[in-house]
């Protein structure tokens, strides 16, 4: 590869990074200064889900911070993985462009496998490689290096020189690569603890979504039961109105009936006085 060419592609990738950092600053600026001051409120609003996404990449920018700005500072490697700035900058052009955009962990899929996979593969196979050419990792070189007094006791000198620096050699080796388990295994857990906060986070978005669900249900439901009441006396109302009117009609029907035995009833008396005086 043409070095002009190197140094250029490797400036581009440092100042996208930084790029990309400010571009996430300001989105997060904006959505916070249209969000409410309430924590219970900012949960019902219509941009919590625009503060979940940019929250996650937050965390996601201080991941790649952490394994790769280190190095970057010390001229020794560039920011690599270029694909992540480009998938970063799609999901913050994608929160400020959609007004209901979806869930952070489906938006996020494809920058938490990519950046994760990048980082792993920059602590395992690129960081040993850097680590050799840090500055003050190579002691023993120097010590070999080092010009013998000129004199009768030269040999003497360098071979105290050589038989002193084999254990110091063994020693430095050792808390080379105790150093770079210990820093491994904090990477490790640092990007545990994060996934677990993300994690943690969706959960509780999930739990919020699905308690606003319940409202709404039994909003609904106690809307049913009031339309249910209301029917229920208005047919009893119905019910009473029409066995009034049966009743009144029987009663109106039965009173003919009676005044015929009446007058039959007052008759008959006259009936048997006219037979009587005809005998």
């Amino acid at each position: 590869v043409c070095k002009r060419m190197d140094l250029v592609c490797q400036r581009m990738l440092n100042q996208g990074f930084l790029k990309v950092e400010r571009y996430h600053n300001l989105c997060q600026k904006q959505v916070k200064a249209q969000l409410p001051r309430r924590e219970s409120e900012r949960r019902n609003h219509s941009l919590a889900r625009h503060a979940d996404i940019l929250a996650a990449v937050e965390t996601r920018l201080s991941l790649l911070n952490m394994t790769f700005m280190k190095y970057v500072d010390s001229n020794l490697c560039c920011f690599i993985p270029g694909k992540v700035i480009d998938e970063i900058y799609r999901v913050l052009r994608y929160v400020n462009s959609t007004r209901a955009p979806q869930r952070a962990h489906e938006v996020l899929q494809e920058l938490r496998d990519i950046s994760s996979m990048a980082m792993e593969y920059f602590d395992e196979k690129i960081v040993p490689i850097l680590k050799r050419k840090m500055p003050g990792s190579d002691v023993s070189g120097r010590l070999i290096g080092t010009a013998p007094v000129p004199g009768p006791s030269a040999a003497l000198t360098t071979m105290q020189l050589f038989s002193k620096q084999n254990p110091s050699r063994q020693e430095v080796t050792k808390l080379q690569q105790q150093v770079k388990a210990n820093g491994s295994g904090l990477t490790a857990l640092k990007r545990e603890i994060s996934e677990l906060r993300i994690k943690v986070q969706e959960q509780q978005k999930q739990l919020q979504d699905q308690d606003q669900k319940l409202l709404e249900q039994t909003q609904i439901i106690g809307e049913q039961n009031a339309r249910l009441a209301e029917l229920e006396r208005k047919l009893r109302e119905v019910m009473e109105s029409t066995v009034g009117n049966s009743s009144g009609s029987g009663s109106n029907e039965q009173s003919p009936r009676k005044r015929r035995k009446a007058v039959e009833s007052t008759d008959c008396p006259r009936k048997s006085k006219r037979l009587r005086n005809r005998k």
